[in-house]
């Protein structure tokens, strides 16, 4: 398959591809940290499990909540946050609570502390009161047999935090995909090498290696395998038969050395091997044995690039997650951006804050694919669609942050 299809032909196919992986395993809940959840969480339990105070304050009855004026409630005694009132509030009676504190009998509405008046034992409460505030109810944050997670999300901090509140010492997950890494190319040297004549150093291998882990994905490195074709299909056989999807940069053009593309062809599956995308054409999506396949580009930017916009939604997928895609921002660019339809183009850009107009994207500067300074300085794509047209100053772009926080 030669034919070059646009973006959002290849996001479609992709999606078609893949599907979430079946295999999950039980872990108890301080190894849950980034894991995907393979199904949903029930609440076993009401939360709150009591009705409880919102505020330090006085609780007591609606009905004593004056019609106009003031009218004056006797205090008879305290509830502590585990140490509740063990009496019942009776008519004009109320009582001193602390947040979190079980509400007692017959009591339904607190006031702050700041917004009494307290003589002696008794405190004087006006009519401005709604009948009912400032009380946390049973269920109301979360209602027993609800679905407190859902399939396919991501355990977080906050998650953490919830699912512990629940007293749920361990919970189902995902297994963590396994991704097989090699660069390819005789011109291609390690770091720790000596350089001669026109060889390179790696760095797709680790800036690959890097936005992986940032997934939470258990990477193998298989180094840099030589422009040689039974090395490659060794390679590319081993690392099939050991991760869920390979990954690999350079050698998937149409150069006589371009060893990987062959191998796809005799053993393998191509899906698409070229977009209408700058940077970034030579894009390979495969199957080689049991493992999806992904030939990124050699440009260093153009890695960044395509991993961004194909191969971690693929592996967000392959992972289950509900949400796969890039979050759009809708800013104005303060560089001029020139381009002619017919392709989609990403270009690194700095999102920073204007006094004038508020948040605002702007070029990192040169665009070359193998600028990759110019990752490092920016913090988002600017990204430019297959029929958009040139960007003049104070146009609305669409942008993708490479992080949110």
């Amino acid at each position: 398959m030669n034919n070059t299809i646009s973006v959002d032909e290849a996001s479609t196919i992709i999606k078609h591809q893949i599907t979430s992986l079946i295999n999950q395993q039980t872990i108890i809940l301080p190894n849950a940290l980034g894991k995907t959840l393979a199904e949903d969480v029930i609440s076993p339990m009401n939360v709150p499990v009591y009705q409880n105070s919102a505020m330090d304050g006085y609780a007591f009855n609606s009905d004593d909540i004056p019609g106009d004026g003031t009218k004056a409630l006797k205090n008879i005694g305290t509830s502590f946050a585990g140490t509740p009132f063990a009496g019942v509030i009776e008519k004009g009676e109320c009582i001193r609570i602390m947040t979190g504190a079980k509400m007692p009998a017959n009591a339904d509405t607190v006031i702050e502390q700041e917004k009494v008046s307290v003589k002696g034992n008794a405190i004087e409460i006006g009519s401005q009161i709604k009948p009912g505030q400032n009380v946390r109810n049973i269920g109301e944050d979360i209602a027993k047999d609800s679905v407190v997670l859902a399939s396919g999300q991501v355990v977080g901090a906050a998650q953490l935090g919830v699912l512990a509140s629940l007293g749920l010492a361990s919970l189902k997950v995902k297994r963590n995909i396994r991704v097989a890494v090699f660069s390819s190319g005789d011109e291609i040297r390690s770091i720790g090498e000596a350089l001669e004549g026109s060889q390179i150093y790696d760095s797709n291998r680790y800036t690959i290696s890097g936005m992986l882990k940032d997934l939470g994905v258990d990477v193998i490195d298989m180094g840099v395998i030589p422009d040689n074709k039974e090395t490659i299909t060794q390679a590319l056989t081993q690392g099939a038969s050991e991760a869920d999807m390979l990954i690999t940069s350079g050698g998937v053009s149409v150069g006589d050395a371009d060893y990987i593309k062959q191998c796809l062809d005799e053993s393998g599956q191509t899906y698409f091997n070229k977009l209408h995308l700058k940077p970034g054409r030579p894009l390979t999506f495969g199957q080689f044995n049991n493992a999806h396949f992904f030939g990124l580009p050699g440009n260093p930017v153009a890695v960044m690039v395509t991993f961004m916009y194909f191969v971690r939604p693929a592996i967000k997928q392959l992972m289950g997650h509900k949400d796969i895609e890039l979050i759009d921002l809708q800013i104005p660019c303060m560089t001029q951006l020139r381009k002619l339809p017919g392709r989609t183009e990403i270009q690194r850009g700095i999102i920073e804050q204007d006094p004038e107009h508020g948040m605002v994207v702007k070029s990192t500067g040169k665009q070359g694919s193998g600028v990759l300074s110019s990752m490092s300085k920016g913090n988002c794509f600017i990204y430019l669609g297959h029929e958009s047209e040139s960007v003049e100053i104070g146009d609305m772009v669409t942008v993708h942050p490479f992080k949110l926080f």
